[in-house]
């Protein structure tokens, strides 16, 4: 229940190719709001939400 997992998408993605997709998988069930947010502020795109097993979201991400 912390912002670390997105602050670390958000370090690692950064110097990226806008274009790039990447996969984000996240347990917290209050990462989908935290990530959507991030996506509005960097204009990065969700393309699609999938739910794993063990209620694990895995997120599809198409940088800006």
């Amino acid at each position: 229940m912390c912002p670390l997992p997105i602050l670390r998408f958000k370090k690692r993605t950064q110097g990226l190719p806008s274009g790039t997709q990447v996969e984000f998988l996240a347990d917290d069930p209050s990462g989908r709001r935290d990530l959507q947010a991030l996506c509005e502020i960097t204009g990065h795109r969700i393309e699609w939400i999938r739910e794993e097993d063990s209620g694990v979201l895995r997120y599809r991400i198409c940088l800006a």
